[in-house]
């Protein structure tokens, strides 16, 4: 099933970098001919955030604010986090942001320890809960450290891991902490075994979709050919997994979106 009959949204795709920004129109076109008829496009670092505030203006593309773990040292130590933190508050209330992404910890940053990011990751974490903002959360080798992050505001956190790759125990942890989990690319990968358990056990209200494009590829697709419209293959690929409908998958998970983002459905 394609078409105008779907509603799915891409959770996660960086719309505003290339080769998607050298073709807007026809990226958002072919998401829409395939059913995927929204895209949430968190911001990389302060300088994406008038490109992607400038695309949040199409019905279609929502957009979220927050500085990603690869780029924590751009706010210098001291009081600087401040005012760091007053310019992420005055561009989530600008009134286009439904999360505050993409943020998180990542021990795989040569240049920026978790030192650095566990005060910047605190900082934008304590501003989601105080504006009541979900959180996109990007997390590679520090998945315990981001959970005690999470656990910290004591439920008062919604949002979603997002490009989830692991086994199911490490999803429900978060889940518990009130968290959904978003799959890409990887499900659709035959030898992805844990990430493909985790697809067919966790509960499906807990489960949205994203690209992640141009960064995540599908199984036979490059990630440099990735497209919101792919959306639709990874919910038919949940589907096989999960031996559901296309349909019930489709369903649900936007359902789930529009939930945790609070979009209209």
């Amino acid at each position: 099933m394609e078409g105008n009959s779907l509603n799915l949204i891409d959770t996660h795709c960086h719309l505003n970098m290339p080769p998607l920004s050298n073709d807007t129109e026809g990226v958002l076109a072919r998401a829409a001919a395939r059913g995927v008829t929204r895209v949430i496009v968190p911001a990389y670092d302060e300088a994406a955030w008038p490109e992607v505030e400038a695309l949040a203006g199409r019905p279609e593309v929502f957009s979220a604010f927050g500085l990603h773990p690869w780029v924590a040292h751009e706010v210098p130590p001291g009081g600087s986090l401040a005012d760091f933190e007053k310019r992420l508050a005055t561009q989530l209330n600008a009134g286009s942001a439904v999360a505050v992404g993409e943020i998180g910890l990542d021990t795989k940053v040569e240049d920026c320890g978790l030192t650095e990011q566990l005060p910047v990751l605190e900082t934008q974490l304590a501003l989601a809960a105080d504006l009541d903002l979900p959180v996109i959360l990007h997390c590679r080798g520090a998945f315990e450290e981001l959970l005690t992050a999470v656990n910290k505001h004591g439920g008062q956190l919604r949002g979603v891991l997002h490009a989830y790759s692991r086994g199911p125990e490490l999803a429900e942890r978060f889940i518990a902490a009130g968290l959904h989990v978003a799959f890409g690319g990887a499900v659709t990968r035959d030898r992805a075994k844990r990430v493909r358990n985790a697809a067919a056990r966790l509960p499906l209200d807990k489960i949205v979709l994203e690209t992640d494009a141009p960064s995540i590829g599908l199984d036979g697709v490059l990630p440099v050919d990735t497209e919101p419209g792919h959306v639709h293959d990874l919910a038919q690929a949940v589907a096989d997994i999960r031996d559901e409908s296309f349909e019930t998958i489709a369903e649900v998970t936007t359902a789930n979106a529009c939930r945790l983002f609070n979009l209209t459905t």
